[in-house]
This record gives structure tokens, C-alpha cells and sequence, in this order.
């Protein structure tokens, strides 16, 4: 079974959740500030990271940015009192994949979890050819998440991955807010598509060096990866 992490300052809220969540299936570790997060994180390998944002010693924010320097790829599930759209888009912005706000239901925060070791769970089939993509000056290979320009590559996220295969699978046709956000998120909820918009900026970021290359906004349509 998948491994989780459980960073909550919270002892009882935390204990609560990693009860159930074992009861449930899943092997969870609890760390109760984020300072003992990052060493658990250091140490172990986990399929899947829940943290408190407001906590002692290291904010839950500032965890998620070293989890995603780390180069290791786990989704992040925030839990926050906050529901502020600030708050929600620097939690994005951190890295999220999801965000919960208390008080929320121990079901709910389940099924998320499980949709989201799912997506990430989708292996692409190394030997199909349509996993490696031209893009000007980029070579995109999405079954090892790397974005190549000459000598130098960048390692994308799972989400970033299979944003821009979507792009790539039509190149130079519009896409629709709804069908991104069902496809790779499963339903287009606001929180999901304030994430999308996180993700476009970042690939708009890394496709910047090559001037014929622009992801368009499409005015109440969606989006378009256009080159030349």
C-alpha cells in the first residue's frame, strides 16, 4: 500500500487522522511540526505528503517548496483553517495538488487522497512513440517528465506532464478549460482550475527561451499551444 506522511501540530487531530487513515489501509507517519516533517521526508520514501499549513518551526508552505526542491515527486495535500483565495493560490503556488479546509470530513479527505495516488499511479507505456514530443526547440518526454532544449533539461511534475502532453496532442488546437481540468484533475471544481492556471504559468516558463513558442488564452473558450 501507498505510504503517507502526516505533518498536523495538531497531537489529537493528527493522531485521529493517522488512525483512520491506517484503518483505511494506508501505512501513515506523524510528525507534528514541520522542522520533524522534513526529517521524516529526508528519510523515508512516501507516496503521498498531508500537511497542516500553519505550524511551529516550519510552515507547511515552506515544507512543500523543499519537498518539490527535492526533486522527489510526491503529490501534497494541504489542510488549512485559511480559506482565503490568497491562501489558496500560495498553496498552489508551493506545490499543491489539493487543498482541504477544516474542519473537513475523514471521507472526503480519503477519496482525495485516493484520487490522487490514481492519477499518479498512471504509467505511460515507455515504448509508445507518442510519449515523446517536439515542441520548436524543446524535445518533451513525457514518460520520464523531461523538457530538453540542447544541453540543458528540466524535470516536470506529474501535473506539468500531463498539462503538456495534453498541449501537445493538440498542437495548435483550442482546448477547453473543462476538458483539461476533467482530464487531468477529474472535475473542474474553482480550487482545480486555480491550480491549472499555476501549472500554465510554470510551463509558459519553462517554453519562454523559444519565442515561437506561446500558450494562448483563449477567452472563455480555453487554451492553445501554438507554434510558429
Amino acid at each position: 500500500m501507498p505510504n503517507l506522511l502526516l505533518v498536523e501540530d495538531d497531537s489529537n487531530l493528527g493522531s485521529l487522522l493517522q488512525e483512520y487513515l491506517i484503518d483505511k489501509g494506508y501505512p501513515t507517519d506523524l510528525a507534528t511540526d514541520g522542522q520533524r516533517g522534513w526529517q521524516c521526508f529526508v528519510d523515508n520514501k512516501y507516496d503521498l505528503c498531508i500537511f497542516d499549513v500553519m505550524m511551529p518551526k516550519k510552515d507547511g508552505f515552506s515544507l512543500a517548496k523543499e519537498v518539490r526542491m527535492s526533486g522527489r515527486d510526491v503529490p501534497i495535500i494541504f489542510l488549512t483553517a485559511k480559506s482565503m483565495k490568497e491562501d489558496t493560490m500560495q498553496g498552489f503556488r508551493a506545490g499543491a495538488d489539493d487543498y482541504v479546509t477544516k474542519p473537513f470530513d475523514r471521507e472526503e479527505l480519503l477519496l482525495r487522497i485516493e484520487a490522487i495516488l490514481r492519477r499518479y499511479k498512471k504509467q505511460p507505456d515507455a515504448q509508445d512513440e507518442t510519449n515523446v514530443f517536439q515542441v520548436g526547440q524543446f524535445t518533451f518526454d513525457y514518460s520520464h517528465q523531461q523538457l530538453k532544449a540542447g544541453d540543458k533539461s528540466t524535470r516536470l511534475t506529474s501535473k506539468e506532464s500531463e498539462l503538456l502532453r495534453l498541449f501537445c496532442q493538440n498542437l495548435n488546437q483550442p482546448i477547453s478549460r473543462s476538458f483539461a481540468l476533467k482530464t487531468i484533475w477529474g472535475n473542474d471544481s474553482y480550487f482545480n482550475a486555480r491550480s491549472m492556471d499555476v501549472y500554465i504559468t510554470k510551463l509558459r516558463k519553462y517554453l519562454k527561451e523559444d519565442q515561437s513558442i506561446q500558450i494562448m488564452n483563449l477567452h472563455g473558450e480555453g487554451f492553445k499551444l501554438m507554434v510558429g
